[in-house]
């Protein structure tokens, strides 16, 4: 910390991590004895080369700067040797530019150093030669590639990072809307991925460096309150690490004190998140205890220090016990100190405190004679690389639509987390925020499909619920049981939203399958056809569908009709009767013929309700009123929950095969369209295609946009009245068609 003695607090960067580099440029002996000095049998002949190979290829291209451009490989192949990285790793840094921006394939890389290194430069390769939509689907696309490449092999993330890491330290000689938009796609891609793997001194400089750009005045504004605090706090802060280093030598602990400064860009984010003041920001100025390799010290120490001080109970955490995902270890307590001055102290171990700062970079030496990655040693930190990333290719594999995926991985990457557990005391992780129906897809997708509820730590639960630390969640699931609506607002995770909509598309693609077929047979029938003795899998074929599933989900959908079916396959056969305007009318007059029922008495008055206008195939129920007689009602019509406590009223219903086979009845349908010239002749159009007779036609709202239009449409049943909604939402001009169900007697 600038302004503090140097005993306070130690700035110095941690071994391994991606500092600055000490000089501009790096020479190729320089670079190739970089690696030699931690990888002992690395190649110094072929690292020289991969050097003199950039070099020459990139040639006279030049940097922004005026810089030769290959100065930024060297650099960003010298922040790799900073976090110890292998021959190849270094050497694909070195590469990383030349395929894209050079005339150099990949099939050359690979003939001269390699496939691995020929991995990790087309891992990090942008897609320049591609075109595509937009620039925004670029990045989407672009990212999607990184990720899969990235969970192949965790170095490409490395490397990428060292690139954005080196681009954010040149980035003012690019033009300022350059300069933004690299920024933003750095603080809501690069920084949260490098905090991902545990590389927080990288992560924490991509934040405040994108800070700087994105806002600022208000970095400005951060740093000069920093400073002024700094110079206020010195004494008691040097009084603090003198007491510590009092204590634990009084305590025979063998440690290191090193402080630490909150960035700029930290603070400002918990000010955000928090909604608090400046002044109440309480890790403002940490210390960090680091003892050797003992876990066990740590908590001693930690029981010193609150026998010491006082400690505030509701900043106690523990990552040791429960690391954090990335791998992070480290016990945080905050005690108010000397001058009764709060404090957050951190209590950690030497290899801890390794892991802390480079994350998934403090895991690489040398292993059964070989120098690269240790999984193992990772793993038992508590940093799983494949498993932190495994999100992504869950949301990759589940999630086609490129800006989709993106938009869910920021989601991904953003979000902290919560660690909850199934009854067998399997531990999920999960965003916080989370709700029991992220917790079923997490445990599998099937458990997903089928929940219909949740018991937390054994109590029933709302799905709704947001679910905490520590939580054990028992999903219920029933496998026939309607899926439950809105299910997709009750989520948070990209896994489960797109399991979710996967699952409402097939169930989609069912009905109107369903559907289509239905009415491919009852259309038959009207027109004294017996689809029995019809080869309606040869018809289909005849009519240009690869497989009579395909012809049945376009009769559903609205998008081929029954009449099109008969005339083209059936040459001369008479399709008019296919709608009969002389069936029964489904109406009060004639409703007694239309509906029956067990309970149902004799001579009893039948009203249909006109707040959600039944027609045959709605489930029905009836209502007893004193003054109407019995009303009948769409079994999800919004005004029986005023009956929900008056179970004697209700009577069940059902429709008459007269009202099956012989009647029409009105359904109101409520479209919101563009208002755009055409509009209506548009819609009544579809409405014909699809078999519906249009009685009645208004207008309901209307502004510059939109154009709300209300259709009473005579129709069948529900099954015609879907296959015309589909048709109708199929339109471009059509943003919302619904079934309209709140018409009054006044209408």
């Amino acid at each position: 910390m600038a302004g503090l003695p140097a005993a306070a607090i130690d700035t110095t960067p941690p071994a391994g991590g991606m500092r600055r580099l000490e000089v501009p440029h790096l020479s190729n002996s320089a670079l190739a004895q970089r690696v030699l000095a931690y990888q002992t049998d690395a190649d110094a002949a072929r690292l020289e080369h991969a050097y003199d190979f950039a070099r020459t290829h990139h040639g006279e291209q030049k940097r922004k700067s005026g810089d030769p451009y290959y100065f930024h490989p060297v650099a960003v192949a010298g922040l790799l040797t900073q976090v110890r990285l292998d021959e190849v790793t270094v050497i694909a840094g070195l590469l990383h530019d030349v395929v894209e921006d050079t005339d150099v394939s990949l099939e050359e890389v690979e003939e001269l150093f390699g496939r691995d290194v020929r991995e990790l430069v087309d891992g990090v390769t942008k897609l320049t030669r591609l075109e595509y939509r937009s620039e925004e689907t670029k990045q989407a696309e672009n990212f999607q590639k990184f990720i899969l490449a990235t969970i192949d092999d965790i170095r490409v993330l490395l490397v990428k990072l060292a690139d954005r890491l080196h681009n954010m330290r040149t980035l003012g000689h690019l033009r300022e809307d350059k300069r933004v938009r690299i920024a933003r796609e750095t603080m809501e891609i690069y920084a949260p991925l490098a905090r991902r793997v545990g590389l927080y001194h990288v992560a924490s400089e991509l934040e405040d460096r994108s800070f700087e750009q994105l806002n600022p005045d208000a970095r400005a504004a951060m740093c000069q309150q920093l400073e002024q605090l700094e110079a206020l706090n010195q004494v008691d802060l040097e009084h603090i690490r003198q007491d510590l280093s009092m204590l634990m030598e009084a305590n025979g602990v063998s440690c290191r004190i090193k402080g630490r400064r909150k960035t700029p860009y930290s603070i400002w984010r918990k000010l955000e998140r928090k909604e608090i003041s400046f002044r109440d920001v309480a890790d403002i100025f940490a210390f960090r205890i680091i003892v050797d390799d003992d876990a066990e010290e740590c908590y001693r120490v930690l029981g010193i220090l609150h026998t010491e001080w006082s400690c505030l109970p509701d900043r106690f955490r523990d990552f040791i016990s429960v690391p954090k995902p990335n791998g992070y270890q480290s016990l945080h307590t905050t005690v108010r100190a000397s001058g009764n001055r709060r404090v957050e102290l951190q209590v950690r171990t030497e290899e801890m405190d390794r892991t802390a700062e480079n994350g998934v970079a403090a895991h690489w030496g040398y292993k059964d004679e070989a120098y690269g990655f240790d999984a193992d040693a990772a793993r038992k930190s508590g940093l799983d690389a494949e498993a932190n990333l495994r999100a992504f290719a869950e949301l990759l594999e589940h999630e086609g639509d490129p800006d989709a995926f993106l938009e869910h991985a920021k989601l991904e990457m953003y979000r902290e987390h919560v660690f909850c557990f199934t009854p067998k005391g399997r531990l999920i992780r999960l965003p916080r925020g989370a709700m029991p129906l992220d917790f079923a897809y997490a445990v599998h997708t099937a458990i997903g499909d089928t929940c219909t509820g949740a018991r937390i730590n054994g109590s029933p639960r709302s799905l709704r619920t947001e679910l905490e630390n520590g939580d054990v969640i028992e999903i219920i699931r029933a496998k026939d049981a309607p899926p439950v609506q809105g299910r997709e607002a009750l989520t948070v995770t990209g896994r489960a939203k797109s399991a979710i909509r996967r699952l409402a598309q097939g169930q989609q693609v069912e009905h109107f399958r369903s559907l289509g077929a239905s009415l491919v047979r009852r259309d038959l029938r009207r027109v004294g056809i017996d689809p029995v003795g019809v080869r309606l899998d040869q018809i289909a074929k005849q009519l240009g569908f690869d497989a009579l599933d395909d012809l049945s989900e376009a009769v559903g959908r609205g998008r081929f009709s029954t009449r099109s079916l008969i005339e083209t396959a059936f040459p001369g056969h008479d399709s008019a009767p296919l709608f009969d305007h002389d069936k029964t009318k489904l109406d009060d007059d004639h409703a007694s013929q239309m509906v029956a029922g067990e309970d149902l008495k004799s001579g009893v008055t039948l009203h249909l309700g006109t707040c959600c206008l039944p027609i045959p195939g709605d489930r029905i129920i009836g209502i007893r009123e004193a003054e109407r007689g019995l009303v009948v009602h769409s079994i999800s019509c919004p005004q029986l929950a005023s009956y929900d406590a008056s179970p004697e009223l209700w009577v069940d219903l059902e429709w008459t095969e007269l009202a099956k086979t012989g009647a029409v009845g009105v359904a109101r349908i409520r479209v919101t369209a563009f208002n755009q010239r055409g509009v209506l002749a548009t819609l009544c159009s579809a409405v014909a295609q699809a078999n519906g007779n249009i009685t009645a036609i208004a207008t309901d709202r209307r502004d510059e946009d939109y154009i709300d239009i209300l259709i009473d449409i005579e129709v069948e049943d529900n099954r015609r009245l879907a296959q015309i909604l589909a048709a109708l939402r199929s339109l471009a001009v059509v943003d919302k068609a619904i079934r309209e169900q709140g018409r009054t007697d006044a209408d």
